[in-house]
């Protein structure tokens, strides 16, 4: 068959996660965007895309892409396009249009422009209009406008793949299901042991932990996708895959839900039992206050309450929840990785402890981060003296205290953390150089422990090697001469011409080595004055706002 590009949209954050379940699908070509992975395949890859992909929402096939000014200008090209390959008069259809420019600002009158072309397209052609359908169309067409750049394409899904058609109810605010693999994937489980949610609500978690175990795809409960409707669409094709369970597996272990409402737990009863899942599924009514050891080894994947969308009780009534979560995790939960998804820095620092791993998220419009916790059996002391690569606080401290740019903990390039507000001048001040001074030989000794000796160039061209380019352009602006390339190799006011003198540097950084004084401060002689001169030492300090004393006028 022959191949042709594809696009499948997910939620930010779970790109890479996307990217390794189209790599395992056998997708050629598969490109990471914000929001997106592209990727090549036929039209069989198009349909296992739609039935297999767990974290994707939309799967589009783009027909056209074209570059336009204005609206006008996006109705010449699409009404130009050959319509007749893809519906007939007879066929309703529907225009989603997002658009991300300073041209073409209002998404409504581009859609309702390639509306237009369309309907013109085929009055020109038979003398009818097609109708447009609100519900249920045969033909859905996304436009996608970046700037300049349009890209028509077919919506091969039709409503939001994570609308999967097992649920019977839904509690308030429940999680999306692609969000919900989402999360179970990114923890790496590897279905080797249970599975615990103390906040079931819905049981959204449980259901797709349950269907990536048993490796059970997701478009087995979907009633409709929109290529069921195209004109080239092949039924037996899809029948073959719709009907192939061969992949499926066993699962040996068990998943455990809990929620505190005996409403609540009612529901995720009847969705488990809908998915089909209640064998390797059991849902409880528990608090987490009384959360206990469990008997085997488990994970732990939860989405607590955070009081955005549900009423969900005031701040106070969150923190002692998100305080008992901690207590609860350190006292009965040894030896297990606890992943929990919530949206404020205080909720998690309720918890009271210090997360491995911290990925950034989007919960509908809500910005959320998903963190790793990992339960020590022992005290953090031995499982250093054991091997184990963990900081203290202390180090962490002095360590930031000293890095002029490092990443911090939400991944993003900062300067380290002053010792004091107040003073100023204390990066320039003896006792802070030789206390950095004494703490870079000390890393270099510890880097040398696990790495070996490197020379300082060793050094950066490994640092420049594993950094991209806006990463490369921080280090350069702070460590300017050793650590810019531009400066050490390439500078551009060396070319045409000899490379500069060292005394000519020695010239430019000293200039005549007196200041203010070269022009004003010359004996009647026309030497300059020396230090210790009363001339010299009487006049005012220049400073470096003007109208003040001694400064510019």
């Amino acid at each position: 068959m022959e191949e042709f590009k594809i696009i499948a949209k997910t939620f930010q954050g779970l790109e890479e996660v996307l990217a390794k379940e189209l790599t395992a699908l056998g997708a050629n070509n598969i490109e990471l965007g914000r929001r997106m992975v592209s990727f090549t395949g036929d039209q069989e890859m198009l349909y296992r895309a739609n039935f297999c992909l767990r974290t994707a929402v939309k799967v589009l096939k783009p027909i056209k892409e074209f570059k336009a000014q204005d609206a006008d200008e996006v109705y010449e090209v699409v009404k130009r396009m050959d319509w007749a390959k893809y519906m007939d008069v007879t066929t309703t259809f529907l225009i989603d249009a997002v658009v991300f420019s300073e041209q073409l600002k209002h998404s409504r009158f581009v859609a309702y422009r390639v509306k237009d072309a369309i309907a013109d397209y085929w009055r020109e052609k038979t003398g009818e209009r097609p109708n447009v359908g609100i519900t249920n169309p045969d033909l859905r067409i996304n436009v996608h406008v970046a700037e300049d750049v349009v890209t028509i394409s077919l919506d091969s899904s039709g409503e939001s793949l994570h609308l999967r058609g097992y649920k019977v109810k839904n509690t308030e605010a429940p999680i999306n299901e692609v969000l919900a693999a989402g999360l179970v994937l990114l923890s790496g489980w590897d279905c080797q042991c249970d599975l615990i949610d103390p906040f079931c609500g819905s049981g959204t978690i449980l259901i797709e932990a349950a269907l990536i175990a048993q490796n059970i795809y997701p478009g087995v409960f979907r009633k409709e996708f929109a290529f069921e409707k195209w004109k080239d669409f092949d039924e037996e094709l899809f029948d073959r895959i719709y009907n192939d369970d061969s992949e499926e597996r066993e699962f040996d272990y068990k998943i455990y839900g809990y929620d505190i409402n005996r409403r609540v737990v009612q529901i995720a009863l009847e969705n488990v039992k809908s998915a089909g899942v209640q064998s390797i599924v059991d849902v409880q009514q528990g608090d987490i206050a009384n959360f206990e050891q469990p008997v085997e080894k488990a994970i732990m994947i939860t989405n607590p309450p955070y009081g955005e969308r549900i009423g969900a009780g005031g701040t106070d009534d969150i923190l002692e929840l998100y305080a008992t979560i901690g207590e609860r995790l350190k006292h009965a939960f040894v030896g297990g990785d606890a992943w929990i998804i919530s949206n404020k820095e205080e909720y998690f620092a309720s918890i009271g402890m210090r997360p491995s791993t911290r990925i950034a998220l989007l919960n509908g419009s809500i910005e959320c981060e998903f963190r790793k916790y990992q339960i020590f059996d022992g005290k953090l002391k031995e499982r250093r003296e054991e091997g184990l690569d963990i900081k203290s606080a202390e180090e962490r401290k002095r360590n930031a205290k000293f890095k002029p740019h490092h990443k911090n903990e939400d991944g993003e390039w900062t300067r380290g953390e002053r010792p004091t507000d107040d003073d100023e001048h204390y990066f320039r001040s003896k006792p802070y150089k030789e206390e950095r001074k004494a703490w870079q030989t000390d890393r270099s000794k510890r880097r040398e422990e696990k790495q070996g000796p490197q020379s300082a160039y060793e050094q950066r061209k490994r640092i420049f090697e594993a950094q991209d380019d806006e990463e490369r352009e921080i280090i350069d602006r702070h460590l300017g001469k050793w650590g810019d390339r531009r400066t050490s190799l390439a500078r551009d006011d060396r070319r045409p011409g000899r490379p500069r003198r060292e005394d000519d540097r020695k010239r430019e950084r000293k200039g005549d080595g007196w200041g203010f004084a070269r022009l004003e401060g010359r004996d009647a002689d026309g030497e300059r004055p020396q230090r210790g001169n009363k001339r010299y030492e009487d006049r005012p300090p220049r400073s470096p706002f003007p109208g003040k004393k001694g400064g510019k006028k």
